[in-house]
């Protein structure tokens, strides 16, 4: 090998040095800015729609007690102990395991005719046509 030959090896290794480089630069400031996030944020992007309800009831009856664990989430989330969506069931259940019931609204509909109906409105119905 020439000094020529050994120059571009070693151009080619500086070169893909300084892009591992950058690449854990970048890697270190996304983390940093995970960090900077409220938990607030960083629990709402992994929630799915009921558990976002289910949180908002914890805040307003266990105010507390949600502060706590939205920090404890968005902690276990940001050092990626925790992947994928929580669902509101799996928040509920945490709530409950930590001897917190979280009181949810409950609404049933019934589906007839076509048409959505409240338990309320059948029942309604229901006494007006017995005879």
């Amino acid at each position: 090998m020439g000094d020529l030959e050994l120059e571009i090896l070693r151009r080619k290794k500086l070169v893909e040095l300084r892009r591992l480089l950058e690449k854990r630069r970048a890697g270190r400031e996304v983390e940093a800015e995970r960090r900077k996030m409220e938990p607030r944020e960083v629990l709402e992007r992994v929630l799915d729609a009921r558990g976002r309800e289910v949180l908002q009831a914890a805040r307003v009856q266990y105010p507390n007690v949600a502060k706590y664990v939205e920090r404890a989430l968005a902690r276990l989330i940001s050092e990626g102990r925790i992947k994928g969506r929580i669902t509101g069931e799996e928040l509920y259940g945490l709530f409950h395991r930590l001897g917190f019931r979280v009181r949810l609204k409950t609404r049933i509909h019934i589906l007839e005719h076509g048409r959505v109906k409240s338990l309320h409105e059948k029942i309604r119905e229901s006494l007006r046509e017995e005879p």
